[in-house]
């Protein structure tokens, strides 16, 4: 056999053993993943089945598909959990927070990214730090600065926390979209006669749109599960988001899994159906702001 024979054939097994490696950790991520979506998918199928359920079949049959649908369940928890109204505050309390968030944070953002004032930096720094400090450490001095502004209780005390509270991860996120866009756009919209806020509203926001989307639904998302701070500053039931009502509604109904777990459905399913329509363009999102600094 030649020289060019025997290095031919050397390349051909060194090809057919990467391609078997390759195979069989392709067939180790699958299994991984598969492992992960029946984790995430089984409880969201047994809350989906307990919600169509009567309590009886609950008890002989509480991981399995329903025997008889019972669609009344729906009716029943919708009612007596008063979701009409806390839905609507939900609704309420999540697009006041976006709107403001991206409005203010995306301000902030650009001034940050473009202008460079000093400290910038250290103010980057802090913005990090203070997206990571739990709720509870400084809700006692929260609610005293709350009551001495007479906010307790409403609606836009309530909106002014989640506001402050996400400000920092907003800012953050959206300025590492922004730093590293090419300024020459920039420059050139200028020489163009364009101010500083067409710069941003014609120039900027078109290439950061992705970030501005993962910005929205990680901060609607938030505000949508949030729990503590609408038990704390909200007594009003008229006034309660959908979070607070469940729990209360699961303390009437204890021992109702059917009624429970149509609330829980109830709560979860405009979520799931916002995250399902806008999942590429949320991870892709995620995806080009993890890559930038």
């Amino acid at each position: 056999m030649t020289a060019i024979g025997k290095v031919s054939l050397r390349d051909t097994v060194f090809q057919r053993g990467r391609s078997k490696e390759r195979s069989k950790l392709l067939v180790f991520n699958h299994t991984v993943l598969l492992l992960l979506t029946a984790f995430a998918v089984i409880p969201l199928a047994v809350l989906l089945f307990n919600s169509l359920k009567t309590e009886l079949d609950i008890g002989q049959n509480p991981l399995g598909p329903p025997r008889t649908i019972v669609i009344e369940n729906f009716r029943e928890a919708w009612e007596e959990g008063d979701f009409a109204i806390t839905m609507r505050n939900s609704v309420i309390y999540v697009v006041a927070t976006i709107t403001a968030e991206l409005v203010l944070g995306g301000l902030a953002a650009y001034a940050l990214a473009r202008k460079r004032p000093p400290g910038s930096d250290l103010l980057m720094l802090y913005f990090l730090v203070a997206s990571t400090i739990p709720v509870w450490m400084y809700i006692v001095p929260l609610f005293v600065q709350m009551r001495m502004m007479k906010m307790l209780g409403t609606f836009h005390g309530l909106i002014i926390i989640y506001i402050a509270g996400n400000a920092p991860l907003t800012i953050f996120l959206l300025r590492s979209y922004m730093i590293d866009l090419p300024s020459e756009l920039e420059d050139a919209a200028r020489v163009d006669g364009a101010n500083e806020f067409q710069v941003l509203t014609r120039i900027v926001l078109p290439l950061t749109k992705p970030g501005f989307l993962t910005v929205g639904l990680v901060v609607g998302l938030g505000v949508w599960n949030e729990y503590t701070l609408a038990l704390t500053f909200i007594h009003d039931p008229n006034r309660f988001p959908v979070t607070t009502s469940f729990a209360k509604f699961v303390d009437r109904f204890d021992t109702n899994w059917a009624l429970t777990s149509a609330g829980a459905i109830i709560i979860l399913f405009p979520v799931m159906v916002l995250f399902l329509a806008l999942q590429r363009q949320f991870i892709e999102g995620l995806a080009e702001g993890g890559i930038k600094t």
